[in-house]
């Protein structure tokens, strides 16, 4: 990082390895996505006991379901006996318990190892003890989170903490009901971009006059190049003739009921460390997971979160859909122009933030300091 030298005005970004190196990368696998809390699914995936998914989280594979209870268990996606991966499929329903395709050691909802060929011949072989390894999980604003860590940092004092230092208190995000809204659409993009320029991208709106025109319109603060979610508690208002957060700012959908007066008609976004991006607006709520897969490539998986009632109504959603999935198409393009770029030697020592661009600069301290490489500004 380059921090001398400079008018007042600019500070130094990342040097160009941050987003090209493999060490750097795995280094981030292990400190940032396998050491903190991490949102996999949408709680309504795990409808039933036996639903299941499985999520890369850094280098693990891990395997989130629905226990018998009801509750919701997370385990490492690797069979006890000769390290197997245990489920193969993306999501999917098992009745009563997962079968290892290998040499069928078979565990049930809650872990336990409840079944292997001459497994009663073996009385020495504990059935927890050679259970799936279990993963911390969390369920908040109707989605799973899991930390891969031994000993899981504070859910409060991180997940929620980044919602509170956005909002400025909890409460403002629990008046959107998250809990009880049903995805209307989800869209997966394969961003062809380091992890950290989608964030960079998402917390500016330095960009957003030159390649939002449709977000512009219906927020014409963003015009300016300071984004809403700069000031706590600050949400960007709609334009005078903007009916709706939509493409074409037309009527929205129906008001969620717990939002507030003074939060209708405004726009708020939060990012939630390392890997969430929380979109509200009055009638719906667009969350944002990124998956990274590699330094130079990251799925991001996108829902649009409705009142159940528009959603089993079969309400026409595309107009708002299209409004969020331009600006997703739009960044992420940005991000896919800017990665070759990384690796050459006219950005080894990186670019420049400018002032509205100056808070990413808190974001890259926060990278090094989790990477143990912190540099002085």
């Amino acid at each position: 990082m380059t921090t001398t030298g400079l008018p007042e005005s600019l500070i130094a970004t990342l040097s160009g390895d941050h987003y090209t190196d493999p060490e750097i990368f795995r280094l981030e696998q292990e400190r940032i996505f396998e050491s903190m809390w991490f949102c996999v699914a949408r709680s309504s995936e795990l409808e039933k006991p036996g639903a299941f998914r499985t999520v890369d989280v850094g280098r693990e594979s891990v395997l989130v379901t629905r226990s018998r209870n009801n509750s919701v268990r997370a385990f490492f996606n690797v069979c006890r006996h000769r390290g197997a991966k245990l489920c193969t499929q993306e999501s999917g329903e098992v009745k009563r318990a997962f079968q290892c395709p290998y040499h069928a050691w078979t565990y049930d909802l809650e872990g336990k190892l409840v079944a292997a060929p001459n497994l009663t011949k073996m009385p020495d072989v504990g059935r927890t003890e050679f259970g799936l390894a279990s993963v911390s999980v969390r369920e908040w604003l109707g989605y799973v989170w899991v930390c891969l860590a031994e000993n899981p940092p504070s859910f409060e004092e991180s997940v929620i903490a980044d919602v509170v230092a956005r909002l400025g208190d909890v409460g403002a995000i629990d008046q959107y009901d998250i809990d009880s809204l049903e995805v209307g659409k989800r869209i997966v993009y394969d961003v062809k971009a380091n992890w950290k320029l989608i964030i960079e991208n998402f917390m500016e709106c330095y960009h957003c006059a030159t390649i939002h025109p449709e977000l512009t319109e219906v927020l014409p603060e963003f015009a300016d190049g300071y984004a809403a979610q700069f000031y706590v508690g600050h949400g960007a208002e709609f334009g005078e003739d903007v009916k709706g957060f939509t493409i074409d700012g037309s009527e929205g959908l129906d008001r969620i009921p717990g939002v507030a007066e003074d939060q209708d008609r405004r726009y708020y976004a939060i990012t939630v460390r390392p890997q969430v991006f929380i979109n509200l607006v009055p009638d719906h709520v667009i969350f944002h997971r990124m998956y990274p897969v590699a330094a130079d490539r990251t799925i991001v998986e996108c829902d649009w979160l409705y009142l159940k009632g528009v959603v089993e109504s079969g309400r026409d959603v595309s107009r708002s859909v299209e409004l969020f999935d331009r600006v997703n198409r739009q960044d992420f393009d940005a991000c896919e122009r800017c990665q070759p770029a990384m690796s050459s030697r006219l950005y080894a020592k990186g670019g420049v933030l400018v002032p509205s661009e100056h808070h990413i600069g808190e974001f890259h301290d926060w990278v090094q300091a989790r990477l143990g490489t912190p540099q002085p500004r």
